[in-house]
């Protein structure tokens, strides 16, 4: 699992100078920021790392000049756009305009988001610069070329066979190869990788565009990973074996990239690293999430930033809500109602109650997982129906439909809960002590399987289950800031799984281990947090309720 900061291109300059620094000391910034943000929110990247890296630049450059050697980045001359003000290249992603195709009147420089036709610039009708309104200037610059038609045909059969994908990704990509041309890889800009080229050596006023460097990330990061492992060539067993699986994950605004861009440039790439390289399996893009309605905006303070929302809420609970209800195939609102509504009615009375009751009940009246006597019909079915949700909820889990995943672990949840209810165990230890045990031991071996179940979604909440349930070690390690490479020295985010104890597959919870003292897995909300949070947003977005 790799991914890192994507440093270069001119919003990086923009922010350097509003801010009256160079690009470098935000880059710093901001990296460190987002990689502190990760950590807290337990993603365990395998390495989270950076695009200004030399490792980095070596890789970009490498392909590159292979591209290039193969005939397929072509030098030619283009309108480029400036900004009127400050006389700085604008990213095609900060002009807007109506698009020519449908008549959306936001349409960006690079694609429209409405009819999905990919566009320059100088395609949209009435372009103005999304920083400050103003009208481009359009000057002829010579660029590179990645020449996109030359895979137009092989593109088109390759995502036409990828059935499995999620339906938005598919057909925006399949329209997006009905009309491809060549796409700039170089921009009039100082800040980025430069053109490894004898005529372009020295040059401040030329690097490789963003977009190109950018993607490649996941191929140097995976490098950079095998370098930290002490073996530099454990790379290959990824991105050269068909066994291997390849997923991506993004908001759809990225899909043109990873669907046609991307695998171009690998298709490009055959052979120049030994056998071909992986193409993408399937590309796991969200559609847009909303706040109350609004379209996020940082500029506007339309915003939740991950270190201000953990200073008052749970990690955990913010996965579990976007992990439910966020915007897999389809458009969702983040408001706060619907938040607390999901903490308190769905983590905290559904799963954090069943967890706490079974485990307090069983605490205080044997101290020990109960030693069960003869299971029943009814408890050997529970037990098949939680153990088979390794089968359901994995097929989700590798299927990418993550809202049915966890959909699926807390319908479990409620099984048991309703084994409780009818089997009432609280009732059973005065008059049947053994029954009342052995029903305790069947809704503890189910939460110990759901604890699995959920780790992917509620890691921090289900290692604290897994110690409460007598347990030592780490089902999954969590992240962990810090330096691999000694020779190129950057902060990166990491994980080491080699400690831990967690596998998918039925728990085998053994009779009389004893238990740790239990405690409350999720905080209940109280419903004033609405009317806060929504008072906050008001005050600095100036948004009315």
């Amino acid at each position: 699992m790799v991914s890192g900061t994507d440093e270069h291109g001119t919003p990086i300059t923009l922010a350097a100078d509003r801010e009256g620094v160079g690009p470098r000391e935000i880059a710093d910034r901001y990296s460190g920021v987002i990689s502190q943000d990760l950590q807290r929110l337990g993603l365990s990247y395998d390495l989270f790392t950076r695009t200004t890296t030399r490792n980095h630049y070596a890789v970009v450059q490498d392909i590159f000049k292979a591209l290039y050697d193969r005939g397929y980045l072509i030098q030619s001359e283009a309108l480029g756009a400036f900004s009127s003000t400050t006389g700085r290249t604008l990213p095609d992603r900060y002009i807007e305009g109506t698009c020519p195709t449908c008549g959306f009147t936001d349409a960006r420089g690079d694609q429209c988001d409405n009819c999905g036709n990919q566009l320059d610039p100088t395609d949209l009708i009435g372009p103005r610069s999304k920083i400050d309104g103003t009208v481009p200037i359009f000057k002829t610059t010579e660029h590179f070329f990645l020449d996109l038609p030359a895979f137009a045909q092989e593109l088109a059969g390759w995502i036409g066979a990828h059935e499995q994908w999620r339906p938005n990704v598919r057909g925006f990509a399949l329209n997006l190869v009905k009309d491809l041309h060549p796409r700039a890889v170089t921009r009039d800009i100082d800040w980025g990788v430069p053109i490894p080229l004898p005529a372009y050596e020295g040059r401040p006023d030329k690097r490789i565009y963003v977009w190109f460097d950018a993607v490649i990330g996941y191929l140097s990061a995976s490098i950079e990973w095998a370098k930290s492992t002490g073996d530099p060539e454990a790379w290959r067993q990824w991105w050269q074996n068909e066994q291997a699986k390849h997923f991506y994950f993004m908001g759809k605004d990225n899909i043109v990239f990873h669907s046609v861009i991307w695998p171009a440039l690998l298709l490009g790439l055959r052979d120049t690293f030994g056998p071909a390289l992986h193409l993408p399996d399937n590309i796991v893009s969200s559609e847009y999430l909303t706040m109350e309605g609004h379209k996020f905006s940082t500029s506007r303070n339309v915003a939740i930033y991950v270190r201000d929302f953990l200073a008052r809420y749970d990690a955990d609970a913010l996965r579990y809500y976007l992990s439910a209800g966020g915007p897999e195939v389809q458009d969702a609102d983040f408001t706060w109602s619907d938040f607390v509504r999901r903490n308190n009615d769905e983590l905290v009375a559904t799963w954090g109650n069943l967890a706490n009751r079974v485990l307090t009940l069983s605490y205080k009246h044997f101290g020990a997982v109960p030693q069960p006597g003869a299971l029943l019909s009814e408890d050997l079915r529970l037990i098949a129906d939680a153990e088979g949700g390794f089968r359901s909820v994995g097929e989700h889990i590798e299927g990418a439909r993550f809202r049915a995943a966890i959909a699926e672990a807390m319908r479990l949840a409620t099984l048991v809960n309703g084994y409780l209810t009818v089997q009432e165990p609280w009732q059973l230890l005065s008059r049947d002590r053994e029954r009342a045990g052995t029903v305790l031991y069947v809704a503890l071996r189910c939460i110990d399987n759901l604890k699995i179940l959920f780790t992917p979604f509620l890691p921090f909440t289900s290692q604290a289950l897994h110690e409460m349930l007598g347990y030592t070690g780490v089902i999954a390690e969590l992240p962990e800031l810090g330096q691999r490479n000694s020779d190129d020295p950057h902060v990166v985010l990491t994980t080491d799984h080699r400690g831990t104890v967690g596998h998918w597959g039925p728990s085998a919870l053994p009779a009389r281990q004893p238990l740790r003292t239990p405690r409350a897995l999720f905080r209940k909300l109280d419903d004033s947090i609405v009317t806060e949070e929504l008072g906050r947003m008001e005050r600095e977005a100036g948004i009315s309720r």
